[in-house]
């Protein structure tokens, strides 16, 4: 961005750069461990991705209404090293080899992103681009591992031309519910953002600070 603007090239790079494509239906099960069902079983079970089509609802842009940060910024200034070491208690990789698997998967240039209405800004240095989105429906995936994903899908209506003209949610939630931190695909080609699966922004509300967010991502 700083610099080379939000020109189709740019737009491919920064919003949806990762280091490569999965191959379509794949998907991915990135290696969170959230878990918000509080002690309810179905939910825990469908917060790791077994559920029924059944249970799939559209979702609308208001579950993710808000000011939300970047934690990328925070992975590489170190502030995500304890959740990396937490992980590698638990996990099967050392704490190294966790913080380069998030480097890849949290890697973005969009630091901030305004959600109100139905009107996204997305806020990269001093840069801001902002679109009007409607939704798009969803589509679920199945992943390597066998367990499933859904994408909430939204299409620009209008609004600056190199705002992405898609983004898609992802936040192991299948039906309406406010969001507490979400995965973002973003870019111009509705399928291919399907096939991404390496890299996916991750943003957790802006009002938390770094420690609450380590916190948080311990706690689950």
């Amino acid at each position: 961005m700083r610099g080379i603007g939000w020109g189709a090239a740019a737009l491919a790079l920064l919003l949806a750069a990762g280091p490569g494509m999965a191959e379509q239906g794949k998907g991915h099960s990135h290696e969170h461990g959230h878990d918000h069902s509080h002690g309810d079983p179905q939910q825990a079970q469908i917060e790791k991705g077994y559920f029924e089509d059944a249970q799939v609802a559209d979702r609308p842009l208001s579950d993710w209404e808000g000011d939300w940060q970047s934690v990328y910024p925070l992975l590489q200034d170190g502030t995500l090293d304890p959740v990396m070491a937490h992980k590698a208690e638990h996990g099967d990789k050392t704490a190294a080899e966790y913080k380069a698997y998030y480097d890849t998967g949290y890697r973005t240039e969009v630091e901030r992103i305004e959600i109100h209405g139905d009107t996204v800004s997305f806020h990269a240095g001093d840069e801001v681009l902002t679109g009007q989105y409607a939704s798009d429906g969803h589509e679920i995936l199945t992943y390597a591992k066998g367990n499933r994903g859904v994408r909430f899908i939204f299409r620009k209506v209008s609004g600056d031309a190199d705002a992405p003209g898609w983004f898609q949610f992802s936040d192991h939630k299948i039906a309406p519910a406010k969001a507490d931190h979400y995965h973002l695909y973003m870019g111009n080609d509705r399928a291919k953002l399907l096939e991404e699966v390496t890299n996916w922004p991750t943003y957790y509300p802006a009002a938390l600070t770094p420690r609450q967010i380590v916190e948080e991502m311990q706690a689950h």
